[in-house]
């Protein structure tokens, strides 16, 4: 059975921390005009590949981290993101308008927390909205 050179074991763990090819080459020693191809060549051999794939599935398995810890801390996130506080002036008065704390954070936690979930599949999306305007609204929509 064929095996890893010493090389290729150092280019698999350079790769997987930076996830530059031409960088993890030169990292591994390899002695080449061009890394960029050489990497490109490595990235495609079937071994080089298999142990990538491995060393990540070793790596999220140790992180041991379960499902409803990271629902948890999304939820954490988007509710303490789209909390309301109060907004000031620049003499540190209280203005009596309100803002969200921060929406991009609090929209992108609600988007993970969709698709960790499910709710983003292909089936479940939206359909346009059937719009009835007085001109197009008769007796039996009433």
């Amino acid at each position: 059975m064929k095996k890893l050179t010493q090389q290729q074991k150092i280019f698999v763990k350079e790769y997987i921390k930076t996830l530059d090819g031409e960088l993890s080459v030169k990292k591994a020693g390899y002695k080449t005009k061009n890394a960029k191809t050489f990497a490109e060549q490595l990235l495609s051999d079937d071994l080089v590949i298999k142990e990538i794939n491995r060393q990540l599935r070793e790596q999220i398995n140790s992180l041991q981290v379960n499902k409803g810890y990271v629902i948890k801390k999304l939820l954490q996130i988007a509710e303490f993101s789209l909390e309301e506080e109060d907004i000031t002036d620049k003499d540190g008065n209280y203005t009596g308008k309100k803002k969200l704390r921060d929406t991009s954070a609090g929209l992108k936690a609600l988007e993970s927390l969709c698709k960790y979930l499910g709710f983003a599949k292909a089936e479940d999306e939206y359909k346009p909205a059937k719009i009835i305007t007085i001109s197009n609204l008769d007796e039996k929509k009433i």
